[in-house]
Parts: structure tokens; sequence; C-alpha cells
């Protein structure tokens, strides 16, 4: 396990040029500064992979095995198909709750943090009506939107999936703690490509959004501005091949100018949920 943790610490792209050819990430450890250069890595990535060693991973193995966490490795026969599709897959999962909802049929509802009244509703409407039938929510527990969209599916009894930016000892925000415990607690699933001990760092969110829209079938966008983290999402779905799917808002409002935007650029434009569920389900 301590081999699997050192390399989830490690650039995805990175771990997996080096999986193919060393195949098991004990070798991996093994190798030194000029095994990695000859890899064709910079000297300053060659150093820090090797620092990485340093970490308490016996502390990290503790925590794993008290807080029940599951460790599903790319090479594990559970790792998630739909994840399996992406170029750059995380080679390891951290799951806390049930990792079947990460093989149902499932749609990622995403939006601004600092969301409407309107914004909230609707999050919450669809992520009921969906819940309802059948289809597991994906978000991103941050504030706002994906809040409000695990709400929605917890409200309906439904199976919800929380993708994190950091390590799964770290909740973020801390007012969604009590959040992410219900989650587990009614048979969701909380996961990370992040080794428990990694902060939420700002720079692990855009590849934490790649995860949220490859474990999805498609992607709903509730309400973005202009320049919007949701952007980054749907990037990643668009090259994954995912439908994208947007609430159509008023146009006066800051947060609904992304949300028309990528209508504008084809995004699908959905006013009930039935229109996600005929093509999810289908």
């Amino acid at each position: 396990m301590k081999y699997w943790l050192w390399l989830s610490k490690i650039d995805a792209n990175i771990a997996i040029k080096l999986l193919k050819k060393y195949k098991e990430p004990e070798i991996i450890w093994k190798l030194d500064k000029i095994d990695l250069l000859k890899m064709g890595l910079s000297e300053e990535i060659a150093c820090e992979i090797i620092k990485q060693k340093n970490d308490d991973f016996d502390s990290y193995i503790k925590y794993i095995i008290k807080n029940n966490i599951e460790i599903i490795t790319i090479k594990d026969k559970t790792y998630p198909i739909k994840l399996a599709c992406i170029h750059d897959m995380p080679i390891v999962l951290y799951v806390k709750g049930n990792k079947e909802n990460l093989y149902n049929k499932s749609i990622a509802i995403i939006g601004t943090r600092n969301c409407s009244i309107y914004g909230k509703n609707i999050a919450e409407k669809f992520s009921k009506e969906l819940s309802k039938n059948g289809i597991t929510i994906i978000s991103g527990m941050a504030r706002g939107i994906d809040t409000f969209a695990h709400i929605g599916s917890l409200k309906e009894n439904g199976k919800t999936v929380a993708v994190l930016g950091s390590g799964l000892n770290y909740i973020y925000p801390k007012e969604n703690e009590k959040l992410a415990e219900e989650i587990v607690k009614k048979g969701g699933t909380i996961i990370s490509e992040f080794c428990i001990g990694i902060r939420p760092f700002a720079k692990n969110f855009p590849k934490r959004n790649r995860i949220i829209s490859g474990l999805s079938n498609g992607i709903l966008v509730v309400e973005a501005k202009e320049k919007s983290g949701s952007f980054i999402t749907v990037d990643f779905g668009l090259e994954q091949g995912k439908e994208i799917y947007a609430i159509p808002g008023n146009i006066t409002s800051i947060n609904s100018k992304g949300t028309n935007e990528i209508i504008k650029q084809g995004a699908k434009l959905v006013t009930c949920s039935e229109e996600i569920i005929e093509d999810i389900i289908n």
C-alpha cells in the first residue's frame, strides 16, 4: 500500500508513464534520480519524486484503515471503466462509502459557488428528480451549486458521489464536513485521487474536475459566470465525449452569462429533468 500511496502523490501523467515502463510501484520506488532523468523528467521533478519518499506513509495507512477508506488502483478489476477511458486517468482512487456508486449511470451537476436562490432551487430540483429515476449525482462538494446538488440527492434518498480536491482527511469547505458524513451515512460516496495529507490547494481543483466529468454520463451546468471554473469541467467533458446540458438563465444575471454562452456554443438547453433522463437511461 505504501508504494501506491507514494505514487499517487506524483502527477498522474508521469505516474502512468512510469508504470508503463516498470509495471509495479515497488520497482519505481527503487529508482534513483539518474533513472528518472533517463525517463525524460526534469531534475526538479525527479528530486521532488524522490523527496516524497520521506512522507510518513505509516500514519497515512493507519488513518486509511481506521476510517474504512478503500484504495482502488488502475490495476484493480474494480477500477471504474468510465475513468479508465480518459487519457490522464488517476492511478489511485481513495474511496469512502459505497464504491458501487462509481459504476452507476450518473450525471455531474456543477456551477458557481456564489449561486442565486434560483440556482440553489434548480440544482436541488434536478438532483432530486434525477435521483428519483435512479441516476447517481456527481459533484465536487464545493460551496453553491455543488452543495445543493448533493443535498437534493440526499433528500430523495438517492446516491451521490463527491469528488474532492484534497486528501479525504481534509473536507473542503470545512462547513461541509457534516454533509460529507451524511453522504457516507446514506449510502453515498466520497472519493479523491489525492493522498491522505494533501490539503485543498487551488491547483488541485482543475485536476479534480476531470474525474467529475470522467465518472459521469453527462454534465449539467446550472449557473455559471462568464469566466467560471465550471468551464474546465465542461472542456474535460467535451474531450471525453460527454453530453453537455445547461440551464438557461436571466440575461441580466452575471450567474447566467456562462450558461447562456455554452448554450450558444452547442450545449443542450434543458428546462426539465426528463430531457436528461431520456438520454441517460436510454
